[in-house]
């Protein structure tokens, strides 16, 4: 019998089972992102939710739309963690989970101001969408949703992110900030109603006219609300 025969016979095969054990968990694994996979320069996305079903199917339909799942957690305190790691674009977090709730999760990532993060929640109660403001959520999907309750949703809250890096660029003061986020919040909607802009589009309007009249936002805020000509 040759060297190489009698190798291949002492070389224990993996089993289906031990193969499995080798595997790493999914909860740290950036997974594939659905069958079509990611578009280049897609939105790069953390899903946290401790019910695996329900994890999955977001993930499924997530990688569908053409986004980019880059890790899955289970608890809110995975989520934390791992958002650090990978640095996603956006995390989509269930409000209730083990080990940390995804409020305190949500606040953590809002305070490090890594990212923005839409809220998974089969609740609507008033409590609960104030304590999720406070904690710097930016949109909300409630259960059970649908593929196309997604997308509106993710573009929403990346909006409302660039929105708040574009007021904190602007203004250092805390308190300033919150004051100047109202009044350009309140401005928007008299834009939208005006001239029937979107949300964004809006904020748009308001950021180009101050450059342009070398303002500040909230300057420019304060004049559409008190009457300035939108045009």
């Amino acid at each position: 019998m040759s060297t190489e025969s009698a190798d291949e016979s002492t070389t224990p095969k993996p089993t289906p089972a031990t193969a499995a054990a080798a595997a790493p968990p999914a909860a740290a694994t950036a997974p594939q992102g659905g069958a079509t996979g990611p578009v280049a320069g897609a939105t790069r996305i953390l899903v946290a939710e401790d019910e695996a079903l329900i994890r999955l199917d977001l993930v499924e339909m997530l990688g569908e739309q053409g986004y980019d799942v880059v890790g899955q957690a289970s608890n809110g305190e995975q989520a934390v963690e791992l958002a650090k790691e990978v640095k996603p674009d956006l995390v989509i977090m269930d409000v209730k989970m083990p080990v940390l709730d995804g409020l305190s999760a949500a606040e953590q990532l809002h305070d490090a101001k890594l990212c923005p993060v839409i809220m998974l929640t089969a609740f609507s109660q008033t409590e609960l969408v104030e304590r999720a403001r406070d904690a710097g959520v930016m949109a909300y999907i409630v259960k059970p949703f649908t593929a196309d309750d997604l997308r509106p949703a993710i573009d929403i809250a990346t909006s409302r992110w660039q929105e708040m890096k574009a007021l904190e660029a602007e203004i250092a003061d805390l308190g300033e900030r919150l004051e100047t986020r109202k009044l350009v919040d309140r401005a928007k909607g008299v834009l939208m109603s005006q001239l029937k802009l979107s949300e964004s589009d809006a904020f748009r309007w308001i950021q180009k006219t101050a450059m342009d009249r070398r303002l500040g936002m909230k300057e420019v805020a304060e004049a559409v609300i008190n009457g300035f000509p939108a045009s």
